[in-house]
Protein backbone atom coordinates (compact mmCIF):
# COMPACT_ATOMS: atom_id res chain seq x y z
CA UNK A 1 0.00 0.00 0.00
CA UNK A 2 1.40 2.92 -0.59
CA UNK A 3 0.97 6.33 0.80
CA UNK A 4 -1.99 7.81 -1.10
CA UNK A 5 -3.92 4.30 -0.66
CA UNK A 6 -3.14 4.43 3.11
CA UNK A 7 -4.40 7.87 2.98
CA UNK A 8 -7.78 6.90 1.49
CA UNK A 9 -7.74 3.26 3.19
CA UNK A 10 -7.91 5.80 6.65
CA UNK A 11 -10.65 7.73 4.75
CA UNK A 12 -12.65 3.81 4.77
CA UNK A 13 -12.38 3.37 7.97
CA UNK A 14 -12.90 6.22 9.32
CA UNK A 15 -16.63 6.43 7.55
CA UNK A 16 -19.35 7.55 9.39
CA UNK A 17 -22.48 7.07 8.00
CA UNK A 18 -23.79 5.97 3.94
CA UNK A 19 -24.09 9.45 3.03
CA UNK A 20 -19.93 9.57 3.95
CA UNK A 21 -19.46 6.40 2.13
CA UNK A 22 -21.06 7.35 -1.27
CA UNK A 23 -19.09 11.15 -1.28
CA UNK A 24 -15.81 8.96 -0.87
CA UNK A 25 -16.91 6.27 -3.44
CA UNK A 26 -18.21 9.06 -6.06
CA UNK A 27 -14.88 10.87 -5.73
CA UNK A 28 -12.52 7.77 -6.14
CA UNK A 29 -15.03 6.76 -9.34
CA UNK A 30 -14.54 10.19 -10.59
CA UNK A 31 -10.86 9.77 -10.12
CA UNK A 32 -10.23 6.62 -11.29
CA UNK A 33 -13.30 6.85 -14.65
CA UNK A 34 -13.91 10.14 -14.58
CA UNK A 35 -17.61 9.62 -14.41
CA UNK A 36 -20.40 11.38 -12.14
CA UNK A 37 -23.64 11.42 -11.31
CA UNK A 38 -25.90 13.06 -9.06
CA UNK A 39 -29.35 12.27 -7.23
CA UNK A 40 -29.48 9.01 -5.89
CA UNK A 41 -31.53 7.40 -3.11
CA UNK A 42 -30.85 4.56 -0.87
CA UNK A 43 -33.09 2.01 0.19
CA UNK A 44 -32.63 -0.37 2.56
CA UNK A 45 -34.27 -3.98 2.69
CA UNK A 46 -34.21 -7.84 3.54
CA UNK A 47 -33.00 -9.84 0.30
CA UNK A 48 -31.83 -13.04 -0.30
CA UNK A 49 -28.30 -13.52 1.14
CA UNK A 50 -26.74 -14.04 -2.08
CA UNK A 51 -27.76 -10.66 -3.27
CA UNK A 52 -25.64 -7.40 -1.33
CA UNK A 53 -27.40 -4.26 -3.58
CA UNK A 54 -29.17 -3.86 -6.61
CA UNK A 55 -29.61 -0.57 -8.21
CA UNK A 56 -33.06 -0.07 -10.26
CA UNK A 57 -32.03 0.48 -14.00
CA UNK A 58 -33.39 4.06 -15.11
CA UNK A 59 -33.87 5.37 -11.49
CA UNK A 60 -32.18 7.18 -8.76
CA UNK A 61 -32.45 3.78 -6.57
CA UNK A 62 -30.00 1.76 -5.14
CA UNK A 63 -31.63 -0.88 -3.01
CA UNK A 64 -29.14 -2.70 -0.26
CA UNK A 65 -29.49 -5.91 1.49
CA UNK A 66 -30.49 -4.98 5.01
CA UNK A 67 -29.87 -8.53 6.48
CA UNK A 68 -26.42 -8.85 4.98
CA UNK A 69 -25.60 -5.63 5.97
CA UNK A 70 -26.48 -6.45 9.70
CA UNK A 71 -25.14 -10.16 9.55
CA UNK A 72 -21.05 -8.00 8.79
CA UNK A 73 -22.03 -5.42 11.16
CA UNK A 74 -22.25 -7.87 13.68
CA UNK A 75 -19.53 -10.61 12.05
CA UNK A 76 -17.20 -7.28 11.86
CA UNK A 77 -14.51 -7.26 13.87
CA UNK A 78 -13.92 -3.60 13.22
CA UNK A 79 -15.87 -0.08 11.80
CA UNK A 80 -12.76 -0.95 9.38
CA UNK A 81 -14.51 -4.03 8.24
CA UNK A 82 -17.75 -2.84 7.99
CA UNK A 83 -16.99 0.43 6.37
CA UNK A 84 -14.59 -1.40 3.35
CA UNK A 85 -18.06 -3.98 2.74
CA UNK A 86 -19.93 -0.74 2.75
CA UNK A 87 -17.39 1.13 0.62
CA UNK A 88 -17.22 -1.95 -2.08
CA UNK A 89 -21.14 -2.53 -2.35
CA UNK A 90 -21.72 1.36 -3.43
CA UNK A 91 -18.48 1.67 -5.32
CA UNK A 92 -20.86 -1.59 -7.62
CA UNK A 93 -24.13 -0.32 -7.38
CA UNK A 94 -22.82 3.49 -8.31
CA UNK A 95 -20.85 2.29 -11.31
CA UNK A 96 -24.68 0.11 -11.66
CA UNK A 97 -26.44 4.10 -11.88
CA UNK A 98 -23.88 5.43 -14.44
CA UNK A 99 -25.93 2.98 -16.48
CA UNK A 100 -23.26 0.17 -16.74
CA UNK A 101 -25.52 -2.94 -17.20
CA UNK A 102 -23.24 -5.74 -17.96
CA UNK A 103 -22.45 -7.33 -13.97
CA UNK A 104 -19.03 -8.94 -15.16
CA UNK A 105 -17.68 -5.06 -16.28
CA UNK A 106 -19.43 -3.81 -13.42
CA UNK A 107 -17.41 -5.99 -10.86
CA UNK A 108 -13.91 -5.43 -12.77
CA UNK A 109 -14.72 -2.01 -12.80
CA UNK A 110 -15.36 -2.24 -8.99
CA UNK A 111 -12.40 -5.13 -8.39
CA UNK A 112 -9.63 -1.78 -10.43
CA UNK A 113 -10.88 0.67 -8.20
CA UNK A 114 -10.60 -0.60 -4.89
CA UNK A 115 -7.17 -2.16 -5.94
CA UNK A 116 -5.76 1.27 -7.69
CA UNK A 117 -7.71 3.20 -4.26
CA UNK A 118 -6.80 0.82 -1.63
CA UNK A 119 -4.32 -1.61 -2.84
CA UNK A 120 -4.16 -5.72 -2.83
CA UNK A 121 -4.74 -6.47 0.73
CA UNK A 122 -7.65 -4.00 1.37
CA UNK A 123 -10.85 -6.13 3.10
CA UNK A 124 -12.50 -3.88 0.23
CA UNK A 125 -10.60 -4.83 -2.64
CA UNK A 126 -10.29 -8.77 -1.55
CA UNK A 127 -14.27 -8.44 -1.27
CA UNK A 128 -14.57 -7.00 -5.00
CA UNK A 129 -11.99 -9.75 -6.19
CA UNK A 130 -14.17 -12.64 -4.61
CA UNK A 131 -16.96 -11.93 -2.54
CA UNK A 132 -17.88 -10.70 1.07
CA UNK A 133 -17.55 -14.25 2.18
CA UNK A 134 -13.80 -14.37 1.32
CA UNK A 135 -13.69 -12.02 4.66
CA UNK A 136 -17.05 -13.13 6.31
CA UNK A 137 -17.07 -16.65 6.02
CA UNK A 138 -20.01 -17.45 8.03
CA UNK A 139 -21.90 -15.50 5.62
CA UNK A 140 -21.83 -18.85 3.76
CA UNK A 141 -24.30 -20.42 6.34
CA UNK A 142 -26.46 -17.67 6.74
CA UNK A 143 -29.46 -18.36 4.12
CA UNK A 144 -32.18 -16.11 3.46
CA UNK A 145 -34.28 -16.12 0.54
CA UNK A 146 -37.35 -14.27 0.16
CA UNK A 147 -36.97 -10.71 -0.13
CA UNK A 148 -38.81 -8.47 2.45
CA UNK A 149 -42.01 -6.31 1.52
CA UNK A 150 -40.60 -3.74 3.91
CA UNK A 151 -38.56 -0.86 2.69
CA UNK A 152 -36.37 1.75 4.46
CA UNK A 153 -35.13 5.21 3.05
CA UNK A 154 -32.07 6.27 4.40
CA UNK A 155 -32.13 9.86 5.10
CA UNK A 156 -29.61 12.30 4.30
CA UNK A 157 -28.09 10.44 1.08
CA UNK A 158 -25.91 11.95 -1.69
CA UNK A 159 -26.36 15.56 -0.04
CA UNK A 160 -23.88 16.87 -1.64
CA UNK A 161 -26.25 17.40 -4.97
CA UNK A 162 -29.40 18.26 -2.67
CA UNK A 163 -28.26 21.80 -1.91
CA UNK A 164 -31.25 23.40 -4.49
CA UNK A 165 -33.79 21.29 -2.57
CA UNK A 166 -34.60 23.47 0.65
Amino acid sequence: MNAEQAVFAAKVAHLKDFNEALELVKSAVFQKFRMHRAGLSLVLQVMPTNLGAYHILGSNIIAMNSYVLAAIKNLSGSDTEYNSYLFMVLAHEYLHSLGLVDENTVRQMTYDLCKAMLGDDHGSTKMAKEDPSSLFPQLRNMVQTQFGRDFQLVKNFDTASQGYIQ
